[in-house]
Protein backbone atom coordinates (compact mmCIF):
# COMPACT_ATOMS: atom_id res chain seq x y z
CA UNK A 1 0.00 0.00 0.00
CA UNK A 2 1.16 3.62 -1.02
CA UNK A 3 0.32 6.56 0.72
CA UNK A 4 1.75 9.33 -1.23
CA UNK A 5 0.63 12.77 -1.84
CA UNK A 6 -1.12 13.84 -4.98
CA UNK A 7 -2.81 16.48 -6.43
CA UNK A 8 -6.32 15.67 -6.49
CA UNK A 9 -7.55 15.51 -10.26
CA UNK A 10 -8.95 18.61 -12.30
CA UNK A 11 -11.30 16.49 -13.83
CA UNK A 12 -13.81 16.86 -10.99
CA UNK A 13 -16.56 19.22 -10.45
CA UNK A 14 -15.68 20.78 -6.60
CA UNK A 15 -18.53 19.12 -5.13
CA UNK A 16 -17.22 15.81 -5.78
CA UNK A 17 -13.90 16.31 -4.30
CA UNK A 18 -14.65 18.64 -1.91
CA UNK A 19 -16.00 19.26 1.75
CA UNK A 20 -19.26 21.50 2.76
CA UNK A 21 -19.62 23.25 6.15
CA UNK A 22 -22.53 24.44 6.97
CA UNK A 23 -23.23 28.01 8.87
CA UNK A 24 -26.07 28.69 10.95
CA UNK A 25 -25.98 32.33 10.39
CA UNK A 26 -27.89 33.40 13.61
CA UNK A 27 -25.60 30.85 15.87
CA UNK A 28 -21.87 31.88 13.84
CA UNK A 29 -20.61 35.11 15.20
CA UNK A 30 -22.34 38.43 16.45
CA UNK A 31 -20.56 41.65 14.98
CA UNK A 32 -23.07 44.23 16.13
CA UNK A 33 -23.85 43.13 20.02
CA UNK A 34 -27.47 42.25 19.29
CA UNK A 35 -26.62 38.72 20.40
CA UNK A 36 -27.55 37.26 17.19
CA UNK A 37 -24.91 36.16 14.37
CA UNK A 38 -24.75 37.74 11.33
CA UNK A 39 -22.58 37.98 7.97
CA UNK A 40 -20.09 40.51 8.75
CA UNK A 41 -19.57 37.97 11.69
CA UNK A 42 -19.10 35.22 9.32
CA UNK A 43 -16.72 37.34 7.14
CA UNK A 44 -14.66 37.88 10.38
CA UNK A 45 -14.60 33.94 11.12
CA UNK A 46 -13.41 33.11 7.42
CA UNK A 47 -10.33 31.76 8.34
CA UNK A 48 -11.17 29.46 10.89
CA UNK A 49 -13.51 27.88 7.72
CA UNK A 50 -10.43 27.94 5.93
CA UNK A 51 -7.93 26.89 8.03
CA UNK A 52 -9.78 23.30 8.53
CA UNK A 53 -9.34 22.31 4.84
CA UNK A 54 -13.05 22.62 3.61
CA UNK A 55 -13.89 23.55 0.01
CA UNK A 56 -17.24 25.54 0.68
CA UNK A 57 -20.19 26.90 2.96
CA UNK A 58 -23.89 26.49 2.97
CA UNK A 59 -25.75 29.19 4.71
CA UNK A 60 -28.66 28.71 6.37
CA UNK A 61 -31.55 31.16 5.35
CA UNK A 62 -30.60 34.80 5.37
CA UNK A 63 -33.35 35.91 3.41
CA UNK A 64 -35.96 38.87 5.39
CA UNK A 65 -38.21 37.13 7.31
CA UNK A 66 -40.67 37.10 10.64
CA UNK A 67 -38.51 34.22 12.29
CA UNK A 68 -41.52 32.61 12.83
CA UNK A 69 -39.33 29.34 12.09
CA UNK A 70 -35.76 30.76 12.13
CA UNK A 71 -35.86 32.14 8.87
CA UNK A 72 -37.30 29.08 6.59
CA UNK A 73 -40.34 31.70 6.64
CA UNK A 74 -39.22 33.86 3.51
CA UNK A 75 -41.04 37.27 2.99
CA UNK A 76 -38.54 38.26 0.15
CA UNK A 77 -36.70 35.80 -1.64
CA UNK A 78 -34.25 38.44 -3.26
CA UNK A 79 -33.13 40.36 -0.24
CA UNK A 80 -31.12 39.85 3.40
CA UNK A 81 -32.85 40.13 6.65
CA UNK A 82 -31.56 43.42 8.34
CA UNK A 83 -30.72 41.43 11.44
CA UNK A 84 -28.00 39.75 8.99
CA UNK A 85 -27.03 42.92 7.19
CA UNK A 86 -28.22 43.77 3.82
CA UNK A 87 -26.93 42.93 0.22
CA UNK A 88 -23.92 45.25 0.39
CA UNK A 89 -22.63 42.84 3.18
CA UNK A 90 -24.00 39.80 1.46
CA UNK A 91 -21.65 40.87 -1.93
CA UNK A 92 -18.82 41.61 0.89
CA UNK A 93 -19.17 38.32 2.38
CA UNK A 94 -19.36 36.24 -1.13
CA UNK A 95 -15.99 38.32 -2.24
CA UNK A 96 -14.14 37.28 1.15
CA UNK A 97 -15.48 33.61 0.67
CA UNK A 98 -13.89 33.13 -3.03
CA UNK A 99 -10.89 35.27 -2.28
CA UNK A 100 -9.95 31.98 0.11
CA UNK A 101 -10.84 30.18 -2.93
CA UNK A 102 -14.33 28.66 -1.15
CA UNK A 103 -17.64 28.50 -2.53
CA UNK A 104 -20.80 29.58 -1.12
CA UNK A 105 -23.82 27.55 -0.75
CA UNK A 106 -27.43 29.49 -0.03
CA UNK A 107 -30.60 27.77 1.24
CA UNK A 108 -33.71 28.42 -1.02
CA UNK A 109 -36.82 27.71 0.77
CA UNK A 110 -39.43 26.37 -2.76
CA UNK A 111 -41.76 24.54 -0.53
CA UNK A 112 -43.47 27.87 1.30
CA UNK A 113 -43.04 31.42 1.61
CA UNK A 114 -44.13 33.67 4.78
CA UNK A 115 -47.29 34.42 5.65
CA UNK A 116 -46.13 37.87 5.73
CA UNK A 117 -44.59 37.56 1.69
CA UNK A 118 -46.40 39.98 -0.62
CA UNK A 119 -47.51 37.36 -2.91
CA UNK A 120 -49.38 36.01 -0.22
CA UNK A 121 -50.92 39.14 1.50
CA UNK A 122 -51.95 40.09 -2.37
CA UNK A 123 -53.61 36.80 -3.06
CA UNK A 124 -55.15 36.17 0.64
CA UNK A 125 -56.69 40.17 -0.45
CA UNK A 126 -59.12 38.24 -2.57
CA UNK A 127 -60.41 35.21 -3.88
CA UNK A 128 -60.30 36.63 -7.83
CA UNK A 129 -56.56 38.41 -7.48
CA UNK A 130 -54.15 37.13 -9.85
CA UNK A 131 -51.59 35.92 -7.45
CA UNK A 132 -54.76 34.04 -5.34
CA UNK A 133 -53.08 30.66 -6.88
CA UNK A 134 -49.96 31.37 -6.48
CA UNK A 135 -50.73 29.33 -2.98
CA UNK A 136 -53.01 26.40 -2.17
CA UNK A 137 -56.51 27.84 -1.09
CA UNK A 138 -59.21 24.94 -0.81
CA UNK A 139 -63.15 25.12 -0.08
CA UNK A 140 -63.73 23.40 3.10
CA UNK A 141 -64.93 19.65 3.20
CA UNK A 142 -68.91 19.03 3.60
CA UNK A 143 -68.53 19.56 7.37
CA UNK A 144 -66.91 22.71 7.00
CA UNK A 145 -63.74 21.58 8.26
CA UNK A 146 -60.44 20.90 6.58
CA UNK A 147 -60.84 20.02 3.04
CA UNK A 148 -58.61 16.56 3.56
CA UNK A 149 -56.93 14.95 6.84
CA UNK A 150 -52.87 15.81 6.29
CA UNK A 151 -51.27 16.64 9.08
CA UNK A 152 -48.41 19.93 9.70
CA UNK A 153 -45.14 17.92 10.43
CA UNK A 154 -45.22 20.88 13.18
CA UNK A 155 -48.57 19.32 14.48
CA UNK A 156 -51.97 20.04 14.23
CA UNK A 157 -53.84 20.39 10.37
CA UNK A 158 -51.82 21.20 7.29
CA UNK A 159 -54.76 23.48 6.68
CA UNK A 160 -55.46 27.20 8.01
CA UNK A 161 -58.61 28.60 7.83
CA UNK A 162 -59.33 32.32 6.54
CA UNK A 163 -62.60 33.60 7.46
CA UNK A 164 -62.37 36.76 4.91
CA UNK A 165 -62.28 34.59 2.23
CA UNK A 166 -64.16 32.05 3.20
CA UNK A 167 -61.76 29.00 2.33
CA UNK A 168 -58.63 27.03 3.88
CA UNK A 169 -54.85 27.59 2.75
CA UNK A 170 -52.27 24.98 2.91
CA UNK A 171 -49.10 24.64 4.87
CA UNK A 172 -46.77 21.58 5.41
CA UNK A 173 -45.56 23.48 8.55
CA UNK A 174 -46.59 26.54 10.62
CA UNK A 175 -49.54 28.19 9.24
CA UNK A 176 -47.43 31.57 9.22
CA UNK A 177 -45.62 29.23 6.38
CA UNK A 178 -48.20 29.06 3.71
CA UNK A 179 -47.30 26.15 0.77
CA UNK A 180 -46.48 27.72 -2.75
CA UNK A 181 -48.25 25.92 -5.98
CA UNK A 182 -45.66 24.91 -7.67
CA UNK A 183 -48.35 23.97 -10.60
CA UNK A 184 -48.84 27.55 -10.87
CA UNK A 185 -46.79 28.44 -14.47
CA UNK A 186 -46.40 31.85 -13.12
CA UNK A 187 -45.43 31.39 -9.86
CA UNK A 188 -42.76 28.69 -10.99
CA UNK A 189 -41.62 31.17 -13.37
CA UNK A 190 -40.89 33.71 -10.18
CA UNK A 191 -39.52 30.62 -7.98
CA UNK A 192 -36.52 29.94 -10.78
CA UNK A 193 -36.07 33.64 -11.53
CA UNK A 194 -34.84 33.81 -7.79
CA UNK A 195 -32.63 31.19 -8.53
CA UNK A 196 -31.14 33.02 -11.23
CA UNK A 197 -31.17 36.15 -9.18
CA UNK A 198 -28.71 34.54 -6.51
CA UNK A 199 -26.60 32.84 -9.43
CA UNK A 200 -26.06 36.22 -11.31
CA UNK A 201 -25.04 37.83 -8.20
CA UNK A 202 -22.11 34.92 -8.20
CA UNK A 203 -23.61 32.22 -5.83
CA UNK A 204 -22.11 28.84 -6.38
CA UNK A 205 -25.02 26.60 -5.60
CA UNK A 206 -28.23 25.97 -3.16
CA UNK A 207 -29.03 23.13 -0.88
CA UNK A 208 -32.95 22.93 -1.35
CA UNK A 209 -35.20 22.69 1.72
CA UNK A 210 -37.61 20.20 1.82
CA UNK A 211 -37.96 19.55 -1.92
CA UNK A 212 -39.66 16.33 -1.85
CA UNK A 213 -42.97 18.13 -0.48
CA UNK A 214 -43.04 20.61 -3.45
CA UNK A 215 -45.84 19.21 -5.41
CA UNK A 216 -48.84 18.26 -4.00
CA UNK A 217 -51.60 15.11 -5.15
CA UNK A 218 -54.05 17.34 -7.60
CA UNK A 219 -56.22 15.41 -5.69
CA UNK A 220 -56.10 16.13 -2.84
CA UNK A 221 -56.72 12.87 -1.48
CA UNK A 222 -56.56 11.89 2.38
CA UNK A 223 -53.54 10.11 3.46
CA UNK A 224 -53.87 6.56 4.42
CA UNK A 225 -53.33 5.93 8.23
CA UNK A 226 -50.37 4.93 9.28
CA UNK A 227 -50.55 1.32 11.11
CA UNK A 228 -47.38 1.63 13.19
CA UNK A 229 -47.97 4.78 14.63
CA UNK A 230 -47.48 5.31 18.72
CA UNK A 231 -47.94 7.88 20.94
CA UNK A 232 -43.80 8.62 20.83
CA UNK A 233 -43.63 9.67 17.46
CA UNK A 234 -44.93 12.64 15.72
CA UNK A 235 -48.25 13.56 15.38
CA UNK A 236 -47.35 13.87 11.66
CA UNK A 237 -46.60 10.44 11.46
CA UNK A 238 -50.54 9.83 11.92
CA UNK A 239 -50.21 9.51 8.14
CA UNK A 240 -47.99 8.28 5.74
CA UNK A 241 -47.67 11.18 3.38
CA UNK A 242 -48.31 9.32 0.28
CA UNK A 243 -50.36 12.12 -1.43
CA UNK A 244 -48.45 15.62 0.22
CA UNK A 245 -45.08 14.82 -1.13
CA UNK A 246 -42.94 13.10 -3.38
CA UNK A 247 -45.28 13.60 -6.49
CA UNK A 248 -43.74 12.84 -10.19
CA UNK A 249 -44.40 16.63 -11.11
CA UNK A 250 -41.69 17.16 -7.93
CA UNK A 251 -39.31 15.63 -10.15
CA UNK A 252 -39.87 17.65 -13.49
CA UNK A 253 -39.52 21.11 -11.55
CA UNK A 254 -36.12 19.51 -10.01
CA UNK A 255 -35.43 18.83 -13.86
CA UNK A 256 -35.59 22.63 -14.24
CA UNK A 257 -33.76 23.48 -11.86
CA UNK A 258 -30.82 21.57 -12.89
CA UNK A 259 -31.65 22.74 -16.13
CA UNK A 260 -31.06 26.50 -15.22
CA UNK A 261 -28.33 25.61 -12.90
CA UNK A 262 -26.39 23.72 -16.17
CA UNK A 263 -26.60 27.68 -17.63
CA UNK A 264 -23.82 28.69 -15.10
CA UNK A 265 -20.55 27.60 -14.56
CA UNK A 266 -19.80 24.78 -12.11
CA UNK A 267 -23.02 25.46 -9.80
CA UNK A 268 -24.87 23.41 -7.59
CA UNK A 269 -27.88 22.13 -6.51
CA UNK A 270 -28.90 19.41 -3.18
CA UNK A 271 -31.64 18.46 -2.37
CA UNK A 272 -33.06 17.78 1.20
CA UNK A 273 -35.18 14.86 0.46
CA UNK A 274 -35.87 12.10 3.56
CA UNK A 275 -37.31 9.37 1.37
CA UNK A 276 -36.50 5.34 1.50
CA UNK A 277 -33.60 4.54 -0.69
CA UNK A 278 -35.21 3.68 -4.01
CA UNK A 279 -37.21 6.94 -4.04
CA UNK A 280 -34.24 8.91 -2.53
CA UNK A 281 -32.59 7.80 -6.11
CA UNK A 282 -34.82 8.98 -8.48
CA UNK A 283 -34.15 12.43 -7.70
CA UNK A 284 -30.43 12.47 -9.27
CA UNK A 285 -32.65 12.03 -12.82
CA UNK A 286 -31.06 10.21 -15.24
CA UNK A 287 -28.04 11.00 -17.62
CA UNK A 288 -30.59 12.87 -20.37
CA UNK A 289 -32.55 14.42 -18.02
CA UNK A 290 -30.41 15.46 -14.79
CA UNK A 291 -31.97 16.98 -11.62
CA UNK A 292 -29.88 17.69 -8.65
CA UNK A 293 -26.55 16.87 -8.18
CA UNK A 294 -26.73 15.72 -4.42
CA UNK A 295 -30.11 13.80 -3.01
CA UNK A 296 -28.90 14.66 0.82
CA UNK A 297 -28.28 11.42 2.32
CA UNK A 298 -29.35 11.73 6.08
CA UNK A 299 -28.72 7.61 7.17
CA UNK A 300 -25.66 8.24 9.48
CA UNK A 301 -28.13 10.46 11.10
CA UNK A 302 -31.27 8.31 11.21
CA UNK A 303 -29.80 5.28 12.44
CA UNK A 304 -28.41 3.52 14.85
CA UNK A 305 -24.41 3.51 15.43
CA UNK A 306 -23.18 0.14 15.31
CA UNK A 307 -21.24 -2.06 13.70
CA UNK A 308 -23.29 -4.05 11.59
CA UNK A 309 -26.35 -0.96 11.19
CA UNK A 310 -23.49 0.96 9.68
CA UNK A 311 -22.74 -1.80 7.56
CA UNK A 312 -25.66 -2.52 6.16
CA UNK A 313 -26.83 1.35 5.99
CA UNK A 314 -23.71 2.34 3.59
CA UNK A 315 -23.56 -0.82 1.38
CA UNK A 316 -27.78 -0.56 0.87
CA UNK A 317 -27.21 3.01 0.24
CA UNK A 318 -24.40 2.76 -2.53
CA UNK A 319 -26.38 -0.16 -4.29
CA UNK A 320 -28.86 1.97 -4.98
CA UNK A 321 -27.47 4.82 -6.48
CA UNK A 322 -27.81 5.00 -10.31
CA UNK A 323 -24.43 4.45 -12.33
CA UNK A 324 -23.67 8.46 -12.65
CA UNK A 325 -24.91 9.40 -8.58
CA UNK A 326 -22.26 10.74 -6.79
CA UNK A 327 -23.05 10.07 -2.96
CA UNK A 328 -22.67 12.15 -0.08
CA UNK A 329 -22.76 11.76 3.85
CA UNK A 330 -23.59 13.66 6.63
CA UNK A 331 -23.35 13.54 10.38
CA UNK A 332 -24.58 16.78 12.10
CA UNK A 333 -27.32 19.49 11.01
CA UNK A 334 -29.15 22.31 12.58
CA UNK A 335 -32.02 20.13 12.55
CA UNK A 336 -30.59 16.35 14.14
CA UNK A 337 -29.08 16.09 17.63
CA UNK A 338 -25.48 17.02 17.89
CA UNK A 339 -23.14 13.87 17.09
CA UNK A 340 -21.72 14.14 19.99
CA UNK A 341 -24.75 14.39 21.94
CA UNK A 342 -26.05 11.32 20.37
CA UNK A 343 -23.51 8.84 20.57
CA UNK A 344 -20.82 10.49 23.08
CA UNK A 345 -17.40 12.31 22.01
CA UNK A 346 -15.49 8.98 22.15
CA UNK A 347 -17.48 7.87 19.03
CA UNK A 348 -17.65 11.22 17.83
CA UNK A 349 -14.25 11.05 17.04
CA UNK A 350 -14.42 7.80 15.23
CA UNK A 351 -17.20 9.15 13.65
CA UNK A 352 -15.38 11.98 12.37
CA UNK A 353 -12.91 9.80 10.75
CA UNK A 354 -16.15 7.80 9.06
CA UNK A 355 -17.42 10.99 7.63
CA UNK A 356 -14.45 12.32 5.95
CA UNK A 357 -13.47 8.89 4.04
CA UNK A 358 -16.00 7.27 3.30
CA UNK A 359 -16.67 8.00 -0.54
CA UNK A 360 -18.80 10.59 -1.42
CA UNK A 361 -19.28 14.11 -0.13
CA UNK A 362 -19.06 14.91 3.15
CA UNK A 363 -21.07 17.50 4.54
CA UNK A 364 -19.91 18.92 8.40
CA UNK A 365 -21.99 21.30 10.77
CA UNK A 366 -20.70 23.91 12.61
CA UNK A 367 -19.19 23.38 16.17
CA UNK A 368 -18.98 19.08 15.37
CA UNK A 369 -15.58 20.29 14.79
CA UNK A 370 -15.09 20.81 18.68
CA UNK A 371 -16.95 17.90 19.38
CA UNK A 372 -20.36 20.17 21.08
CA UNK A 373 -22.44 17.63 22.95
CA UNK A 374 -25.77 18.03 24.75
CA UNK A 375 -26.60 21.77 25.82
CA UNK A 376 -29.18 21.69 27.64
CA UNK A 377 -31.70 24.65 26.91
CA UNK A 378 -33.92 25.71 30.19
CA UNK A 379 -37.64 26.20 29.71
CA UNK A 380 -37.81 29.79 29.40
CA UNK A 381 -35.01 30.36 26.56
CA UNK A 382 -37.06 27.45 24.16
CA UNK A 383 -37.33 29.38 20.86
CA UNK A 384 -37.70 26.21 18.33
CA UNK A 385 -41.30 26.13 17.13
CA UNK A 386 -41.25 22.41 16.96
CA UNK A 387 -40.02 22.19 20.42
CA UNK A 388 -42.64 24.16 21.78
CA UNK A 389 -46.10 22.64 19.64
CA UNK A 390 -44.75 19.50 21.10
CA UNK A 391 -42.50 19.72 24.23
CA UNK A 392 -43.45 15.91 25.43
CA UNK A 393 -41.61 14.32 22.74
CA UNK A 394 -38.21 16.12 23.15
CA UNK A 395 -37.53 16.93 19.49
CA UNK A 396 -36.00 20.27 20.21
CA UNK A 397 -33.52 21.76 17.47
CA UNK A 398 -32.52 24.84 19.64
CA UNK A 399 -29.76 22.23 21.40
CA UNK A 400 -27.79 22.08 17.89
CA UNK A 401 -28.70 25.76 17.54
CA UNK A 402 -26.24 27.14 20.09
CA UNK A 403 -23.95 29.65 19.60
CA UNK A 404 -20.12 29.00 18.36
CA UNK A 405 -17.93 29.76 21.05
CA UNK A 406 -14.40 30.99 20.18
CA UNK A 407 -12.41 31.23 22.96
CA UNK A 408 -12.85 32.39 27.09
CA UNK A 409 -13.74 35.69 27.21
CA UNK A 410 -17.18 36.74 27.76
CA UNK A 411 -19.71 34.78 25.96
CA UNK A 412 -16.91 33.03 24.24
CA UNK A 413 -16.03 35.90 21.58
CA UNK A 414 -19.62 34.77 20.15
CA UNK A 415 -20.98 38.17 21.28
CA UNK A 416 -20.56 41.40 23.41
CA UNK A 417 -23.61 40.86 24.95
CA UNK A 418 -25.89 37.60 26.70
CA UNK A 419 -26.55 35.31 23.24
CA UNK A 420 -30.00 34.47 21.43
CA UNK A 421 -29.52 30.84 22.80
CA UNK A 422 -27.14 29.77 25.99
CA UNK A 423 -24.08 28.53 25.43
CA UNK A 424 -22.70 24.94 25.97
CA UNK A 425 -21.82 24.60 29.43
CA UNK A 426 -18.10 23.60 29.10
CA UNK A 427 -17.70 27.00 26.43
CA UNK A 428 -14.65 28.22 28.49
CA UNK A 429 -12.61 24.99 27.66
CA UNK A 430 -14.35 23.54 24.66
CA UNK A 431 -13.51 26.45 22.27
CA UNK A 432 -11.92 27.22 18.92
CA UNK A 433 -8.95 28.90 20.51
CA UNK A 434 -8.55 26.36 23.13
CA UNK A 435 -8.39 23.33 21.24
CA UNK A 436 -6.51 25.28 18.11
CA UNK A 437 -3.28 25.26 20.62
CA UNK A 438 -4.10 21.21 21.25
CA UNK A 439 -2.72 18.21 19.14
CA UNK A 440 -5.39 15.92 20.73
CA UNK A 441 -8.26 18.04 20.20
CA UNK A 442 -11.10 17.20 18.40
CA UNK A 443 -10.12 20.03 15.73
CA UNK A 444 -7.07 18.84 15.46
CA UNK A 445 -8.40 15.73 14.32
CA UNK A 446 -10.72 17.33 12.07
CA UNK A 447 -8.29 19.39 10.53
CA UNK A 448 -5.81 16.22 10.12
CA UNK A 449 -8.27 14.31 8.18
CA UNK A 450 -9.39 17.30 6.33
CA UNK A 451 -5.50 17.63 5.33
CA UNK A 452 -5.57 14.00 4.53
CA UNK A 453 -8.61 13.76 2.30
CA UNK A 454 -7.42 16.62 0.74
CA UNK A 455 -3.98 15.31 -0.58
CA UNK A 456 -4.90 11.71 -1.31
CA UNK A 457 -7.10 11.27 -4.01
CA UNK A 458 -8.36 7.66 -3.13
CA UNK A 459 -9.87 9.06 -0.13
CA UNK A 460 -11.73 12.15 -1.62
CA UNK A 461 -12.63 10.11 -5.51
CA UNK A 462 -11.14 6.67 -5.08
CA UNK A 463 -13.04 3.84 -5.16
CA UNK A 464 -14.56 1.98 -1.57
CA UNK A 465 -14.62 -1.48 -1.34
CA UNK A 466 -16.75 -2.95 1.84
CA UNK A 467 -15.24 -5.98 4.18
CA UNK A 468 -17.31 -8.08 5.48
CA UNK A 469 -20.15 -7.50 8.69
CA UNK A 470 -18.88 -7.54 11.63
CA UNK A 471 -20.19 -6.59 15.19
CA UNK A 472 -17.45 -4.40 16.94
CA UNK A 473 -15.51 -3.29 13.56
CA UNK A 474 -15.94 -1.01 10.38
CA UNK A 475 -13.64 -1.91 8.19
CA UNK A 476 -13.88 -0.79 3.98
CA UNK A 477 -10.79 0.37 1.48
CA UNK A 478 -10.45 3.05 -0.57
CA UNK A 479 -8.31 3.01 -3.48
CA UNK A 480 -7.24 5.62 -6.39
CA UNK A 481 -4.57 4.70 -9.07
CA UNK A 482 -1.58 3.40 -7.16
CA UNK A 483 -2.27 4.32 -3.58
CA UNK A 484 -5.05 2.20 -1.28
CA UNK A 485 -6.08 2.54 2.23
CA UNK A 486 -7.85 0.69 4.88
CA UNK A 487 -9.80 2.65 7.12
CA UNK A 488 -10.92 0.39 10.53
CA UNK A 489 -13.42 1.69 12.68
CA UNK A 490 -14.15 0.58 16.28
CA UNK A 491 -17.98 0.88 16.85
CA UNK A 492 -17.25 -0.66 20.57
CA UNK A 493 -16.05 0.66 23.93
CA UNK A 494 -14.14 -2.75 24.07
CA UNK A 495 -10.75 -3.40 22.59
CA UNK A 496 -10.77 -5.59 19.20
CA UNK A 497 -8.69 -7.12 17.47
CA UNK A 498 -8.00 -6.93 13.30
CA UNK A 499 -6.41 -9.60 11.20
CA UNK A 500 -5.50 -7.71 8.38
CA UNK A 501 -5.34 -9.56 4.71
CA UNK A 502 -1.68 -11.12 3.47
CA UNK A 503 -1.23 -8.02 1.35
CA UNK A 504 -1.68 -5.40 3.93
CA UNK A 505 0.26 -6.58 6.48
CA UNK A 506 3.13 -4.20 5.84
CA UNK A 507 1.05 -1.38 5.82
CA UNK A 508 1.22 1.19 8.70
CA UNK A 509 -0.83 3.68 10.47
CA UNK A 510 -0.89 6.98 8.85
CA UNK A 511 -3.86 8.19 11.27
CA UNK A 512 -5.42 7.10 14.72
CA UNK A 513 -8.44 8.91 15.94
CA UNK A 514 -7.10 8.48 19.56
CA UNK A 515 -4.12 10.66 20.86
CA UNK A 516 -0.45 8.46 21.76
CA UNK A 517 1.11 5.40 19.88
CA UNK A 518 -1.62 4.09 16.99
CA UNK A 519 -1.80 0.31 17.12
CA UNK A 520 1.36 -1.65 16.02
CA UNK A 521 1.03 -5.32 14.68
CA UNK A 522 1.70 -7.38 11.70
CA UNK A 523 -0.50 -10.22 11.75
CA UNK A 524 -3.13 -8.74 13.96
CA UNK A 525 -3.97 -5.03 14.87
CA UNK A 526 -5.52 -4.47 18.07
CA UNK A 527 -8.03 -1.33 18.14
CA UNK A 528 -8.17 0.34 21.36
CA UNK A 529 -11.90 1.28 22.31
CA UNK A 530 -13.58 3.74 20.46
CA UNK A 531 -10.88 4.01 17.82
CA UNK A 532 -10.10 4.50 14.18
CA UNK A 533 -7.41 4.21 12.16
CA UNK A 534 -6.47 4.66 8.60
CA UNK A 535 -3.94 2.46 7.19
CA UNK A 536 -1.73 3.00 4.46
Amino acid sequence: MTGETHDLPDSRPWWERGVVYQIYPRSFQDSDGDGVGDLAGIQVRLDHVASLGVDAIWLSPIFPSPMKDFGYDVADYCGIEPMFGDLAAFDRLLAAVHARGLKLILDFVPNHSSDQHPWFAEGRSSRDHPKRDWYIWRDPAPDGGPPNNWISDFGGPAWEWDAASGQYYLHAFLKEQPDLNWRHPELRRAMLDVLRFWMDRGVDGFRIDVLWHIVKSAGFEDNPFNPDWTPDRTERDKVLQHHSTDQPEAHVISAEMRELADEYEDRVLIGEIFLPNERHARWYGTPKRPQVHLPFNFQLIENGWDARTLHRVIADYEASLPEFGWPNWVIGSHDAPRIAARIGEAQARVAAMLLLTLRGTPTLYQGDELGIGQVPIPPERIRDPQHLRQPHLDIGRDRSRTPMPWDNTPFAGFSAVEPWLPLNPDWRTRNVAAQAGDPESMLALYRRLLSLRRTHPALAVGTMALHGAHDSLLVYERAQGGEQFIIILNLTSQATEFEPSQSARHCRVLLSTLPGDPPVGRDVFTLAPNEGVILA
